[in-house]
């Protein structure tokens, strides 16, 4: 699978041009999302390679979201990397278990990211 297009799935401004910028220095297409359902509608509709997604959010947080997005046939196939300040081992293993493929803890740094991104490819 070849990474094309990301989705970034966060409330925080400041963390969506973070990684926006990262993201598109290295060649990706790049879409934003604010909020969870935001997130979860512009996955159905856009189809992208990769969703990196916030976990603190309100309304739909990130677990309910990659949760929706992993049983849903449409977009299941759609691998999402958890990038949260939430850094308990219990928080990583719940957010494994709603579909994630990655679960990585802000400060996100930008060579690791690229190098997960990668790998998944």
């Amino acid at each position: 699978m070849s990474v094309r297009t990301v989705l970034v799935v966060d409330d925080s401004p400041t963390e969506r041009f973070f990684l926006t910028d990262i993201l598109r220095k290295h060649g990706y297409e790049v879409l934003n999302a604010s909020s969870g359902e935001e997130g979860v509608a512009k996955a159905k509709a856009e189809r992208p390679d990769l969703i990196l997604m916030d976990v603190v959010m309100p309304g739909l947080n990130g677990f309910q979201a990659t949760r929706m997005l992993s049983r849903d046939a449409e977009t299941q196939s759609i691998p999402v990397i958890m990038c949260t300040t939430k850094d308990q081992e219990t928080d990583r293993i719940w957010g494994m278990r709603q579909g994630a493929v990655e679960y990585m803890v802000k400060p996100i740094v930008a060579e690791d990211l690229i190098a997960r991104i990668k790998a998944l490819g």
